[in-house]
C-alpha cells in the first residue's frame, strides 16, 4: 500500500474514532445533564408550591375557601388584618392570695370559670403571623434560611424556570357541593413541558413518555385537585 494512502487512511480512522468517541460522550452525557436539570427544576418548583400552599391554607382559615387568583391571594394576605387568632389574657390580680397557687396546676376551663384567664380573639395580618411562626422560609444560595419578603411572596406566582420567565403556575379554586356541605378545592400546578421549554425538545418528550408509562398521572409538579378534597403535592 502506498505510504501516502496509508497515512491518509490512518488519519481518517483516527478522525472517525475521535468522532465516535465524541458522539458516545454526547449521547450519554446529554440525557444525564437533562435528568440533573429536571431534578433541580423540580426542587425549585416544590419550594414555591409549598409556600403557595401555606398561603392558600391561611386564606382558607380566614375566608373559608381557597383563592383561585394570585392577585387576590397576595393582596388580601399581605394587606389585610383578617386572620382571627385566640390569645390568652392572664389576670394575675385575681389569683388567690395563697402564695402556693400555681395557675398551671388547674385546667384552662377551670381557670376561665374562676376568672383567672380569658380568651380574646384578635385580628392579625396573615403573612405577619406566618413569618412569626417560621412558615414562609426561603433557602439562600449559601444554605442559610430566612423568611420571605413581600416581593418574594408576590413573585411566587412565576415559574422558577426558564430563568427570567414571567409565565405563571396554573391556579384554580372551587367549591364542591355535597349532601353534607360544601368542600373547598384548590389546584396549583405546572407541566414539565412548560417548566423545561428551553431544554432539548426530544428529551422533554422522552421524559413525558417515561413518566406516563410509569405513573399515568399528571406530568408536572403541583398540589391539590379539582376532583377531590386533597392538598397534597406530587413533589412530596
Amino acid at each position: 500500500m502506498n505510504k501516502t494512502v496509508k497515512i491518509i487512511l490512518e488519519a481518517v480512522l483516527a478522525i472517525l474514532v475521535i468522532g465516535l468517541g465524541i458522539w458516545l460522550y454526547v449521547s450519554i452525557s446529554k440525557p444525564m445533564k437533562f435528568d440533573s436539570e429536571y431534578t433541580k427544576r423540580g426542587a425549585a418548583c416544590a419550594e414555591k408550591l409549598k409556600a403557595i400552599r401555606t398561603l392558600e391554607e391561611a386564606y382558607k382559615q380566614t375566608y373559608r375557601c381557597y383563592c383561585g387568583n394570585f392577585d387576590t391571594l397576595f393582596n388580601r394576605l399581605l394587606n389585610e388584618d383578617s386572620l382571627r387568632i385566640s390569645t390568652k389574657v392572664v389576670y394575675r390580680d385575681r389569683f388567690p392570695q395563697d402564695s402556693n397557687f400555681v395557675l398551671e396546676e388547674i385546667s384552662e376551663l377551670e381557670a376561665i370559670k374562676k376568672g383567672y384567664i380569658a380568651r380574646k380573639d384578635t385580628l392579625v395580618n396573615p403573612v405577619k403571623q406566618l413569618r412569626e411562626n417560621g412558615k414562609l422560609p426561603i433557602t439562600l444560595a449559601d444554605g442559610s434560611v430566612r423568611q420571605m419578603t413581600d416581593e418574594e411572596i408576590r413573585n411566587l406566582r412565576y415559574l422558577p424556570y426558564p430563568k427570567g420567565t414571567k409565565e405563571e403556575f396554573e391556579i384554580k379554586a372551587d367549591i364542591m357541593k355535597k349532601d353534607y356541605g360544601e368542600i373547598p378545592l384548590i389546584e396549583v400546578k405546572v407541566g414539565i413541558d412548560r417548566l423545561m421549554s428551553d431544554c432539548d425538545h426530544q428529551l422533554v418528550v422522552n421524559k413525558l413518555d417515561e413518566l406516563k408509562s410509569k405513573h399515568n398521572k399528571y406530568n408536572g409538579w403541583g398540589f391539590g385537585s379539582m376532583e377531590e378534597a386533597i392538598i397534597e403535592g406530587n413533589f412530596e
